[in-house]
């Protein structure tokens, strides 16, 4: 990913999740735990960011290894896994475009709120097909453009904002893209009517 990107992530890191915290607690908390609670066996997380999502995984039937690009995100990130005290999470500081892991390697992979921020979509969806089990199973819950045109006139003017502060494109298909990839698309939840979606894909064996 942007280096430039990665840096304005680091940047924002102490504010991140004070920003964001109304949103979090009112809508996107109960997202989240519906989307991570589907996650079992060798896990995972791409864009982990300060570690939202860690409260949510069922600690009992989930190997849990983490990304992020931003080396200011996961600072946060390591304190989340300390105060909870889960020793066996593993913390990597890792380009999604790039991932260092061998093929194969998940079970599942988790992502939450990533593809509206990776510079090349159908490079990062390659590399999660490219270390996923056949058969596995990835969940996404991103937003993206909606099928509704005022709906997307909004999100063009927060667009405006979003790409020059943290890099964050309001506008994608990400929905198309995963299809395109060759993901075999599941199921498909609509959130504020259709620009959040909760997303089950299969790698076909």
């Amino acid at each position: 990913m942007s280096n430039e990107t990665a840096k304005k992530y680091s940047n924002a890191a102490k504010l991140y999740d004070i920003v964001e915290w109304p949103m979090e607690q009112l809508f996107f908390k109960r997202l989240r735990n519906k989307a991570v609670a589907l996650a079992k066996g060798k896990v995972l997380e791409v864009g982990a960011g300060t570690g939202k999502n860690f409260a949510y995984y069922d600690r009992n039937s989930v190997e849990l290894t983490a990304i992020d690009f931003s080396k200011g995100m996961l600072e946060f990130a390591e304190k989340m896994k300390v105060k909870m005290q889960w020793d066996s999470l593993k913390l990597f500081q890792m380009d999604l475009e790039h991932l260092s892991f061998e093929d194969d390697s998940f079970d599942c992979v988790v992502s939450t709120f990533v593809f509206c921020t990776v510079p090349h979509p159908q490079q990062g969806l390659k590399e999660i097909m490219r270390v996923l089990k056949p058969g596995g199973k990835v969940i996404f819950l991103e937003h993206m453009k909606s099928n509704y045109t005022l709906i997307n006139v909004f999100l063009w003017v927060m667009n405006l904002f979003s790409r020059r502060v943290l890099g964050t494109f309001m506008l994608r298909n990400t929905q198309k893209s995963i299809e395109e990839a060759g993901f075999e698309v599941r199921s498909v939840e609509y959130k504020l009517f259709d620009v959040i979606r909760l997303i089950i894909a299969i790698k076909r064996q």
